[in-house]
């Protein structure tokens, strides 16, 4: 390292270092502000900075009163984008196998199209819609949020009132949903991309410093008409997303 780097960068990169190899296993203690200033010969503000930093990677975690810990690392589960079913909550389906119990929330309400909802969906801007808001949680943890929209004529119209519900009942899948409108689906295109969080996903799914969302974008096309589009994000820290591709000859 440079020796015009700032000082507390010698403390993260010894650090990040430790915790990378192993030799701060998680759940280890870091050394505390005063032992970081005897060990690397550095001032306070540096020691703080540095500790600032690693939090901020999503490396340690910091305890009122006790200190900062090397934060645990979550084993990555699985979500399968490739299914022959119209599952009314893919998670769950994901999950199941591993013996994890997912709950959810949901919200239905009326609305009006964004730009950027009104051309996935290629309708008018501003044209109405039936929005859904999904909570899931893991064992009691919030793990995933989405947001469906699907144009008014297709969908039936919600309370004037947005209606909260629980549980696995409720709504059924967007493929059987279209069906039941004497549509088809013939198609579900997806895009997924890693991003930082936006402060309500972070309070809404108790994300920890340093942790970006898979934000995964996905629309249910009937033919060439786009049916449903919705925004699905969750922790980048806890799943990882596999397709299956068919070959064709």
């Amino acid at each position: 390292m440079a020796s015009s780097d700032p000082v507390y960068l010698r403390i993260v990169e010894d650090l990040r270092r430790q915790i990378v190899d192993g030799t701060l296993p998680p759940g280890a203690l870091i050394p505390s502000r005063a032992q970081l200033t005897r060990r690397y010969g550095v001032g306070e503000t540096a020691a703080r900075h540095a500790l600032r930093v690693l939090a901020a990677e999503g490396l340690i975690v910091g305890r009122i009163g006790s200190g900062h810990y090397v934060r645990p690392r979550p084993v990555l589960v699985p979500l399968h984008r490739a299914r022959w079913s119209d599952h009314h909550a893919p998670l769950a389906a994901d999950l199941a196998p591993y013996g994890v119990n997912v709950t959810w929330v949901w919200r239905l309400e009326r609305g009006v199209a964004s730009r950027g909802i009104a051309e996935r969906l290629r309708l008018r801007e501003a044209a109405p819609v039936v929005r859904a808001r999904y909570l899931f949680r893991s064992n009691g943890k919030p793990v995933q949020l989405a947001f469906s929209y699907e144009p008014a004529d297709l969908a039936p119209p919600p309370p004037d009132q947005a209606m909260p519900a629980e549980g696995s009942n409720g709504r059924q899948g967007v493929i059987a949903r279209m069906a039941a409108a004497g549509l088809t689906v013939s198609e579900i295109v997806e895009s997924v991309r890693t991003r930082i969080p936006e402060p309500a996903e972070r309070d809404a799914l108790d994300l920890p410093a340093g942790v970006n969302v898979l934000h995964v974008e996905r629309t249910h096309l009937a033919g060439d008409r786009p049916v449903e589009t919705s925004d699905i994000v969750m922790s980048g820290d806890r799943f990882r997303v596999v397709y299956n591709l068919p070959v064709r000859p």
